[in-house]
């Protein structure tokens, strides 16, 4: 996908609710700069920064991720093997990879993602909801507020997302997490 299209529709919708930056970065605690940023960046912000800005312009994060337009809702939808679901690479600003695996569904309270971690500890995620981790290859280590957990393939975790938190892979084989995001409202 065309990561700057996501700055373009977050721009878009936006102004088609009249709305101004200040009044969205208000709603978001984002600054202003920063959600300017966002609209004119050829890359995407994390899917924490996703779902706070798709919350506040009432809509739901799929919209601002699809590849097509999404003005349809269905209440089931099949995402194929061979579909496309890479969302991209934030390997350079925050440590991973992930693919969505809902990305066709509009409407939906979670959000599930294939997350190919390697955070630096220097990058902390802390944002409203829950999040649930499976991890399916490899081992994590993973920072919880101020507490260290080894997670290795089998095990999961659940928590409050409000709580800062970071990890990265540890050994030869990068990790591989099904990890599912929840916002207490509609994301």
């Amino acid at each position: 996908m065309d990561e700057k299209l996501i700055g373009e529709r977050i721009n878009r919708i936006r102004l088609g609710k009249k709305m101004t930056l200040e009044s969205l970065a208000r709603t978001t605690g984002f600054t202003t700069g920063y959600i300017s940023r966002i609209e004119n960046s050829d890359k995407a912000p994390p899917i924490s920064t996703l779902s706070k800005i798709a919350h506040a312009l009432d809509v739901d994060i799929s919209f601002l991720l699809a590849e097509e337009r999404m003005d349809n809702p269905k209440n089931m939808v099949i995402v194929r093997n061979d579909d496309p679901k890479e969302l991209g690479d934030r390997k350079a600003s925050y440590g991973y990879r992930y693919e969505a695996l809902a990305n066709k569904k509009i409407g939906k309270n979670m959000e599930p993602y294939i997350l190919y971690p390697d955070f630096e500890y220097t990058t902390i995620f802390q944002h409203e909801g829950e999040e649930f981790f499976y991890v399916l290859e490899g081992k994590i280590e993973f920072v919880y507020g101020d507490e260290k957990y080894i997670l290795e393939a089998g095990d999961c975790m659940y928590f409050d997302s409000h709580v800062p938190h970071s990890g990265i892979s540890l050994g030869d084989q990068k990790a591989k997490v099904l990890i599912i995001i929840y916002s207490y409202k509609r994301i």
